[in-house]
């Protein structure tokens, strides 16, 4: 039985059974000296409240709405969406069928977690984090039962070198009238498994994960957090429901404690790893809200982070990764090793007592 220990010292492909791509891995690069560019430290603690911050409760945003003084979450339609509920645009083709375009609905949406600007999920507690999983459920529900949503992407970008504009903890949610590229694709992918295998591909995967245990960070009684074994970005987490499900609409009252604990603990040991703000984009991959059928579908969360080797070297993706296939240097499993023996108490909270 293939447990993915063979050849981690020598370059092999490994393939993404969820995306149906290949990923080069050559573990004899992570020695290589770098002398490339070095991002910004991000290490300062800001303050509760900042009065030009236009996310903070009673501040007025950039698009020039004022925020109310809210208690846990706050949601509202993006001032500057990229997805709008009435496009002006029109189907348009060529005779050859090249320069093809068609309209796009949606609605951009914006969730603040918490009132404080000086949080992230990972430094706030399971009391607090419940509301944002309960918020993302109820917009899940309600923007799915738009007539032209299709789609729902739940995501946070967090730190400036992933394009966050705010730091203040916050993600958002666009909802779509089509199914976008990449979860079209883990849908086809695993209604193909179903079909070919007669089970679910995520529920065999996280069995095999937990049979072999080399690529597990956090287990509990809901769910796993584990660097899968096709990851491409250095420190590339998933977090799966250990229960078949197809989406967060669907979770218990028990499922939702334990993700805001497996959660935070995720995010702790992120922060803890060079003692920043780790930045990532994160993001829930589950059905589609069309009213269709996806028996295969078991949803999950994706974080792909950026930072290779310190606080300041992040992965590129350029040239090779660009133009052909994806590449790390970085074994899954000494990646998973090195998140999996960090302590579980959040750096800046061990200073405060230092």
């Amino acid at each position: 039985m293939n447990d993915g220990r063979e050849s981690n010292d020598k370059p092999h492909r490994r393939f993404n059974p969820l995306s149906g791509d290949w990923v080069l891995v050559s573990p004899h690069r992570s020695a290589r000296p770098w002398d490339g560019q070095l991002e910004s430290a991000d290490t300062e603690v800001p303050s509760a409240y900042l009065p030009d911050c236009y996310l903070c409760p009673t501040n007025v945003r950039a698009g020039g709405q004022p925020n109310p003084d809210y208690g846990d979450t706050f949601v509202f339609t993006n001032d500057f969406a990229a997805l709008l509920p009435d496009p002006s645009t029109t189907h348009a083709t060529d005779p050859d069928g090249l320069l093809v375009s068609e309209p796009e609905r949606g609605i951009c949406r914006v969730i603040c977690y918490s009132p404080r600007h000086d949080l992230s999920l990972a430094r706030m507690t399971p009391a607090q984090v419940e509301p944002v999983i309960s918020t993302w459920i109820a917009e899940y529900r309600g923007l799915g039962a738009r007539d032209f949503v299709n789609h729902v992407q739940i995501f946070e970008n967090r730190g400036l070198i992933m394009g966050c504009s705010n730091p203040h903890p916050h993600g958002q949610i666009w909802a779509s009238s089509t199914v976008p590229n990449l979860p079209a694709r883990e849908l086809d992918q695993q209604q193909r498994y179903l079909d070919d295998h007669g089970s679910c591909l995520l529920c065999t995967y996280v069995a095999r994960e937990r049979s072999v245990g080399e690529r597990i960070l956090i287990e509990n009684d809901s769910y796993v957090v584990l660097v899968p074994y096709w990851a491409f970005w250095p420190y590339e987490t998933m977090i799966i429901s250990r229960r078949h499900t197809p989406s967060i609409e669907t979770i218990s009252d028990k499922e939702k404690t334990d993700l805001a604990a497996i959660m935070i603990e995720l995010g702790i040991c992120y922060d803890n790893l060079f003692q920043t703000s780790f930045p990532y984009s994160m993001g829930i991959h589950q059905q589609p809200t069309d009213g269709g059928e996806y028996p295969g579908v078991h949803y999950h969360f994706h974080y792909l982070p950026p930072l290779l080797r310190s606080q300041t070297i992040k992965k590129h993706m350029v040239g090779f990764e660009l133009l052909a296939t994806v590449q790390r240097d970085l074994t899954p499993e000494i990646a998973a090793a090195r998140l999996r023996e960090l302590p579980r108490i959040h750096y800046l909270e061990e200073r405060k007592h230092a």
